[in-house]
């Protein structure tokens, strides 16, 4: 697993699981992408003393956040179906050509979704947005391409409905980060549970003034 670090901060570097978590530096002008083949996870610090409203279908909830707490958005890549395989008469080039294509689709989704991640994330610390929690049964459950919760400690789960769980400790996200588990810590963020296939991405991020 390799951390890559943009904007002049530096390049790539290893991190080793200790004690089954792994550690990763994060302070309140960066933002963390934890890249996998289906999803894409963006984690920030909430970067000072405040309170959030979380809107449910039944009442408006006040979550009160420190510092050093976490913003985690939980995004899905729009995979498309593949209708069929190749017939025997493809030729090889055929089939080349159709995974390049498919790769560079993906890379456009992928920049896309970091960006909205991003904005996600934006919205609710700089702009002060809400938490919306939907009902279970509503239709937008199902079109949803970003979730997201705030706290000190938050569980992934693939077995959940997206949008639908006011309980901010609790996260939507793809199979391959069922289970994770990430918590805070003063000036950083540690992973229970993450693979090591996923790629790590920093980024610099505009800190509250």
């Amino acid at each position: 697993m390799a951390v890559s670090e943009e904007g002049g901060v530096g390049g790539r570097e290893k991190r080793k699981e200790v004690e089954g978590q792994k550690r990763i530096p994060l302070s309140a002008d960066e933002i963390l992408f934890v890249k996998g083949k289906a999803g894409v996870l963006a984690i920030a610090k909430v970067g000072a003393q405040r309170e959030f409203l979380v809107e449910t279908p039944e009442k408006e909830v006040f979550l009160f956040a420190s510092p050093e707490d976490l913003i985690v958005a939980s995004g899905f890549h729009a995979l498309k179906s593949e209708e069929g395989g190749m017939s025997s008469s493809s030729s090889r080039s055929s089939e080349s050509s159709e995974n390049e294509e498919r790769e560079v689709g993906r890379s456009a989704d992928e920049n896309a979704l970091l960006r909205g991640l991003k904005c996600v994330i934006f919205m609710l610390r700089e702009l002060n947005s809400p938490l919306i929690v939907l009902p279970r049964e509503h239709p937008a459950t199902k079109r949803l391409r970003t979730v997201v919760s705030v706290g000190k400690r938050i569980v992934l789960s693939c077995e959940i409905t997206p949008g639908t769980h006011p309980e901010q400790h609790l996260l939507c996200a793809t199979p391959e980060f069922n289970g994770v588990e990430i918590l805070a810590y003063k000036g950083g963020v540690s992973f229970r549970g993450l693979s090591e296939a996923v790629c790590l991405e920093k980024q610099h991020f505009a800190a509250l003034n």
